[in-house]
């Protein structure tokens, strides 16, 4: 099936800039990047070469010798089955990461500028080869994530009108019409289950058998694990890290504790394979702040964090069991704090952008707190009854120093509004989609 992304329109974008440069598409391994860029090619260009340097690594030896553009474009035609037309033709380098010296060439390529160019890769985040001299300048980054809780109403039949409704109520702080509200709070049940690795989503759409569902799950979880086996080979912790997300989330307060690896492991001597897992999009630390304050980030308290998996449906087949059928029924507890909710990547898969969390003892611990034009936001996200209660957040609020104007609180229940000051929203939990609206990664590389 053919899954509706909001990603088509920056591809659209990009394609109607008259001064392109080549186009870098980066993001975990089976988010839908080939996918997406195949329809993308087919709708918009007469002429397409694909090169995937994993499938056909011959091709490597096309960017061996003189890295000008006519040796190079000579070199890549012996590839295509058509003549290249100027101005008409994408030539799409998949798997780039295995060609260092492909990035390299993108310079001379644009500089060139009879055709169009799409990079994509999936461990450009991380230290595996050496680019010898990055095209600075001459590429533009789009990263893609898996489906926003939005992307998979859609592909479940949800239509825009019904999103723009219930934007609309979140807008202005009015109740959901009932009948919508229990439909996205079923479907949101659903994705926390299913996720938006779009293979998941599919086989979800088309069978609705979730044990099929688990089965994409596992095998996404296991090229992960080949990854990390294949990329991270002298980085001996990585793969302890990844396998103890579930355990560690599952605690009370999902503070990421090194002791449970091991009992001399050290923050320094960590720190750099939790980034290689953050920066390969397989998970999202969120760190602790010692003071709600803006900018969060001067706040940081970088050896205290929580780390989560990139999509919610990962960490369901990862280390939920029985508990997804207790999920899908209503019984949220087992998983809602384990899922930061939205950023200007996708849906509940990921956290907000720059998310942090907050956790002193005079206050308590507070699930999340995001920057918003400069202001800080608390969020805490509860599943029972007693959303209400919520005592933590109360001693943040009442901190008047901190300037805390407003919070947010996801429940099951439809909005509603306690107007004492600070003031707080309850908000049903599919209304993450709308705290900050996606917008993927759209920038000019400028470093390397």
């Amino acid at each position: 099936m053919t899954l509706r992304r909001t990603v088509w329109e920056r591809l659209v974008e990009w394609k109607a800039n008259p001064r392109r440069r080549a186009l870098l598409v980066d993001g975990a391994r089976q988010v839908g990047k080939t996918y997406l860029i195949r329809q993308f090619a087919a709708e918009y260009y007469d002429v397409v070469l694909e090169i995937n340097f994993l499938e056909t690594p011959s091709a490597i030896d096309a960017f061996a010798g003189d890295l000008d553009a006519d040796t190079i474009i000579t070199n890549l035609s012996v590839y295509s089955n058509r003549p290249f037309a100027p101005g008409r033709t994408l030539i799409f380098l998949d798997e780039i990461q295995e060609c260092p010296r492909a990035r390299t060439a993108i310079k001379f390529l644009v500089d060139d500028g009879r055709f169009d160019y799409i990079e994509s890769g999936s461990m450009l985040g991380v230290s595996y080869k050496e680019v010898p001299s990055y095209p600075v300048g001459y590429e533009e980054k789009l990263t893609m994530y898996p489906l926003t809780l939005e992307e998979f109403l859609y592909a479940n039949g949800i239509q825009k009108p019904i999103i723009d409704r219930t934007h609309a109520c979140f807008t202005s702080k009015t109740p959901v019409p009932a009948p919508v509200h229990e439909r996205l709070l079923t479907l949101f049940r659903r994705y926390m289950v299913v996720g938006g690795m779009p293979a998941a989503v599919s086989s979800f759409v088309e069978t609705h058998d979730l044990r099929a569902v688990f089965n994409v799950q596992r095998g996404i979880l296991d090229l992960y694990r080949q990854d990390i086996a294949k990329y991270a080979a002298t980085k001996m912790h990585i793969r302890s890290i990844f396998d103890a997300i579930p355990s560690q989330l599952d605690k009370k307060n999902k503070r990421f504790v090194l002791a449970d690896l091991s009992k001399s492991a050290r923050m320094e001597r960590y720190a750099s394979d939790f980034m290689w897992l953050a920066d390969a999009g397989v998970v999202i630390p969120c760190r602790n702040v010692t003071e709600p304050v803006s900018p969060l980030k001067i706040n940081e308290h970088r050896s205290l964090m929580k780390v989560f998996m990139a999509d919610v449906g990962l960490l369901s087949a990862f280390g939920m069991g029985d508990a997804r059928r207790e999920l899908l029924t209503g019984d949220a507890r087992h998983q809602l704090g384990q899922l930061p909710g939205e950023s200007d990547s996708p849906g509940i898969a990921r956290p907000w952008a720059r998310a942090y969390y907050y956790d002193r003892a005079r206050i308590g611990e507070v699930d999340f707190l995001i920057e918003q034009n400069g202001q800080v936001i608390p969020i805490e996200a509860k599943s029972g009854k007693d959303y209400t209660r919520h005592a933590a957040l109360n001693n943040l609020l009442a901190v008047r120093e901190w300037g805390l104007g407003q919070a947010i609180v996801l429940c099951a229940d439809n909005v509603s509004v306690d107007d004492d000051q600070p003031a707080i929203t309850y908000m049903p939990w599919y209304m993450t989609m709308f705290i900050e609206k996606p917008q993927p990664e759209h920038i000019i590389i400028e470093e390397p």
